[in-house]
């Protein structure tokens, strides 16, 4: 399986997907963390990718959404962003209502 089909398999059977430095556990490095912390806040499952331990999808997931940094959030297979764009839309409550209208959360 290539990398692209392994991303593609991941987001697709996987409503919530963050390729990240680290784990749900221990982020290891601080903006895949300040992603972390904001979904666990929200309660919302989903499946850690580390990018650490996998070189090849740490560039293939740059590439197949055209997005230069780590961590990228999945959720319901569309590329929602990196660190930045997540802490706003959830300042914002934008990301609250895209979980909501996506069946994700209730609240």
């Amino acid at each position: 399986m290539s990398d692209f089909e392994q991303i593609k398999k991941d987001i697709a059977e996987n409503d919530v997907v963050l390729y990240m430095k680290g784990t749900y556990d221990f982020p290891q490095c601080g903006f895949s963390g300040v992603v972390v912390s904001i979904l666990k806040k929200l309660n919302v499952k989903f499946k850690d990718i580390n990018v650490l331990e996998n070189n090849e999808i740490r560039e293939s997931i740059k590439k197949f959404s055209d997005w230069p940094t780590i961590p990228q959030l999945y959720i319901k297979k569309n590329f929602i962003g990196g660190c930045d764009i997540i802490k706003e839309m959830y300042e914002k409550g934008e990301l609250q209502a895209l979980l909501k209208e996506q069946g994700i959360i209730n609240s």
